[in-house]
């Protein structure tokens, strides 16, 4: 049975930071790539970070403009876990945070919500003004 289970999120301080977790269970991990979407109350589900399965050379990341040079998304294959450091929280970025996973051949970050297989339930992140 597939579970994606986040961790991590609460209410901070604008200009605060958070740490969220992913802890995965079900599959093989080390053979997916994984990221981190967000939902807003009235909005789509967008992406925020990517990382890729790990290679020969290491892990690729893509993030979103918005939250590049503040975001660090990781991954950990031997806690079947993938990170999001949040740093220097704006309100606009308070949302729902999901972690997504899908099966992946080569080290390629993806950055679309459909190609992504599994998802969390999500965790809040609340970030007052």
């Amino acid at each position: 049975q597939v579970e994606l289970v986040e961790s991590g999120g609460g209410l901070v301080h604008n200009g605060g930071s958070l740490r969220l977790s992913c802890l995965s269970s079900g599959f093989n991990f080390v053979f997916y790539g994984m990221a981190w979407f967000r939902q807003a109350p009235g909005k789509e589900r967008e992406f925020v970070a990517a990382i890729s399965r790990s290679g020969r050379n290491g892990t690729t990341t893509e993030y979103t403009d918005s939250v590049k040079g503040r975001f660090t998304i990781s991954r950990d294959d031997a806690k079947n876990t993938v990170y999001l450091q949040m740093n220097s929280l704006k309100p606009e970025d308070a949302a729902v945070y999901h972690c997504g996973a899908r099966r992946s051949i080569g080290t390629y970050a993806h950055t679309a919500k459909d190609d992504y297989t599994y998802w969390g339930q999500g965790t809040q992140v609340t970030v007052s003004s």
